[in-house]
């Protein structure tokens, strides 16, 4: 199942919860619940879930003087297969301007062509 699938299958508490640790980039899960506005119990649930589903990553940490897991987003299958023209990576990919008109351009579009 993809991510997205798996997602769009969170309860509200769990998508709740997941965009609070994207947004946060990581956050203790002794603050997780408090920010939440939900039981210690409720969030320890969320999280397992969350992490069950690999949509978060947790470390064990102590932080002020209490075990506790430290929670981050999960990294996201990123689908590059979008880019690519057979083997060749789209040129529009860099810091370098392409000109449509160009023969590098070109020839990434011919190459999607003879993919199909």
């Amino acid at each position: 199942m993809s991510m997205a699938a798996v997602e769009a299958n969170l309860s509200d508490d769990e998508r709740a919860g997941l965009e609070l640790i994207r947004e946060s980039g990581g956050i203790h899960q002794s603050d997780f619940w408090k920010e939440l506005d939900v039981s210690s119990r409720k969030g320890s649930r969320i999280v397992e879930s969350l992490f069950e589903k690999d949509m978060i990553q947790r470390e064990d940490t102590v932080y002020e003087g209490h075990n506790t897991y430290y929670l981050t987003p999960a990294p996201r299958d990123l689908d590059f297969s979008l880019l690519m023209a057979g083997d060749q990576l789209s040129p529009f990919v860099g810091d370098e301007e392409i000109d449509p008109s160009s023969d590098t351009f070109s020839q990434w579009v011919m190459n999607l062509a003879y993919e199909e």
